[in-house]
């Protein structure tokens, strides 16, 4: 005998909307709450002066926060996976390759006196034209599987890796201290025109990825389902990764990589909403990434005393997070 699933009435899926509703507020008014905290807690001296520089990081931290969460939610829509991350294909590492070439080349001194607009614009450019390459590589003329692609960006992820640490091998030790120092992410010290390209360009592609969030619903479904529906799912597919690259480009090269905070707030996300609609997990990706960064930073300057990075925080929490979601993923 066969059994049918129930069918949603109205009423149902209004209260779920209203949920789903109650959720979004309550995490920007948490967000809120965070900003605020990191804006008057331990407020002395001179307030016109201090509240400029917290602003400022305030607004890397929302910057950061809102295209490492768009970026980790869209490629995890795209490959269909819930504990992959743009990380995996070599963005971090590539970075890390970038700063550690530059102090091989040239000595710690040309790292420090940069012009940051050129050293930021140079990181972009070189990374944007990797995931480019690489998509054309791989999808430019027969159209392969997109597991190929994050298995190419493992592979040259870990070659990047390899050639960081033997050139890190090779430099002074003093340094190398200078290059540890830059390879870990910092919200303290951002160029304001840095930061306002960046938030330029997070607007442009936080915008276009919110255009298409219905056809990346149907895309969360399946190559198969994307085309009976009536979706280009090659076309979405290459217009999410192009997004993901500039997006994770951007963050990285404005303060440095941020390992596993996209993978914590993109399943959070969607734990906390109950639903995969990007037009609903989206915006709960970006509050808890600002709700993580601002509250992690908040925590690290009054508790920690800035004896430690934010980013060890939130690898240290992100990494048992991930850990448990390859436990909770075996068990199925």
């Amino acid at each position: 005998m066969t059994s049918l699933l129930p069918i949603p009435t109205s009423s149902a899926l209004a209260a779920t909307r209203r949920r789903r509703h109650r959720r979004l507020t309550l995490l920007a008014l948490l967000a809120v709450a965070a900003v605020a905290g990191f804006c008057l807690i331990g407020l002395t001296g001179n307030w016109e002066y201090a509240l400029g520089i917290r602003s400022r990081k305030i607004a890397t931290m929302v910057v950061v926060g809102v295209s490492v969460a768009c970026s980790s939610v869209l490629f995890q829509t795209v490959t269909g996976n819930r504990i992959l991350t743009p990380g995996i294909m070599g963005f971090d590492q590539l970075f890390v390759l970038i700063q550690t070439l530059i102090v091989f080349l040239f000595g710690a001194l040309a790292l420090s006196t940069a012009d940051p607009r050129l050293l930021f614009a140079g990181q972009v450019t070189v990374m944007v034209i990797f995931a480019g390459g690489l998509y054309r590589w791989l999808f430019g003329r027969g159209g392969r599987d997109l597991y190929v692609l994050v298995l190419a960006g493992v592979v040259f992820g870990t070659l990047f890796g390899s050639l960081s640490s033997l050139a890190a091998r090779l430099i002074n030790p003093n340094d190398f201290v200078v290059l540890q120092d830059s390879l870990f992410a910092s919200f303290n010290q951002v160029d304001p025109d840095l930061l306002a390209i960046s938030a330029l360009l997070v607007v442009v592609m936080t915008g276009w990825t919110v255009r298409l969030s219905s056809r990346l619903d149907v895309v969360a479904l399946g190559r198969d389902h994307a085309l009976n529906l009536g979706v280009h799912h090659a076309s979405m597919v290459n217009q999410a990764l192009v997004v993901t690259a500039v997006l994770v480009s951007v963050s990285t090269a404005l303060v440095g990589p941020v390992t596993f905070l996209g993978l914590l707030v993109a399943n959070l996300a969607r734990q906390l909403t109950g639903t995969f609609h990007h037009r609903t997990v989206l915006p709960a990706a970006a509050l808890l990434s600002v709700i993580v960064l601002v509250g992690g930073q908040l925590v690290l300057e009054r508790v920690f005393t800035m004896n430690t990075a934010l980013s060890v925080i939130i690898n240290f929490i992100g990494g048992a997070y991930f850990i448990a979601l390859l436990i909770r993923e075996s068990r199925r």
